[in-house]
């Protein structure tokens, strides 16, 4: 069964004077299938944790542990290889590509390591049905709207099975209506796939969606419900 434990994570930025500490001594665990949901003002370091946590960024102390491993142990050929098999991103912005299909863009993951093969291009068909683009398969990003778009995205981040799939502010473009259909669908896909999910957002009712809520102030957690 997959978990994440994060132990006394700090990060901090050199400046001309003192340090600038970003996150102070974060500590929390995932199961698989547990959601959480990290609230906080603008700039209170969310984005930060999810970077971290998700290797795009390394801490200054502290550990993260996925399924018993800890990343930043890794050479980064192999961190790139664990980043695309252990983690899935979906961020604010959709980032598809202009160029390709929706297919096509949902099949990015898998490219990372040579021409997709049949099952995966099977999960991918079945994935886009699941988020309710069936009849859009073929279609190019700008002849979807922004709520599709993000659903392509969603579905993207859940091609190669993720353990722990990581979520910043993912519905924070999108109209209320939209928010909350893609939030839902990102909750409900993640607990039928038993990943793990963080998502860092300042929406109290996304947060509302999640297993457990945190708020992230000054570098801190502030609670846990």
């Amino acid at each position: 069964m997959s978990s994440l434990a994060v132990e006394h994570l700090s990060k901090s930025y050199p400046t001309r004077g003192a340090p600038l500490e970003v996150l102070r001594d974060i500590t929390f665990k995932l199961s698989a299938g547990e959601s959480l949901a990290v609230l906080g003002p603008s700039g209170s370091g969310k984005s930060t944790l999810l970077h971290v946590i998700g290797t795009l960024d390394v801490p200054s102390s502290g550990s993260v542990q996925l399924d018993g491993r800890n990343p930043f142990e890794l050479e980064e050929s192999e961190l790139a290889r664990f980043r695309n098999q252990y983690l899935g991103f979906v961020f604010q912005e959709h980032h598809l590509l202009a160029q390709l299909s929706v297919l096509e863009n949902v099949l990015i993951p898998a490219l990372a390591e040579g021409s997709p093969h049949p099952a995966q291009r099977e999960r991918a068909v079945d994935l886009i049905a699941r988020v309710g683009l069936a009849d859009r398969m073929n279609h190019r990003p700008a002849e979807l709207s922004g709520g599709e778009r993000q659903r392509v995205a969603v579905a993207r981040a859940l091609l190669l099975k993720p353990r722990l799939v990581l979520a910043d502010e993912p519905t924070g473009s999108l109209d209320r209506t939209n928010a909350l259909t893609v939030g839902k669908l990102l909750v409900d896909l993640q607990r039928q796939e038993g990943a793990m999910l963080i998502t860092v957002t300042h929406s109290l009712e996304l947060a509302g969606l999640f297993d457990r809520r945190v708020e992230l102030d000054d570098g801190r957690f502030r609670a846990d419900s």
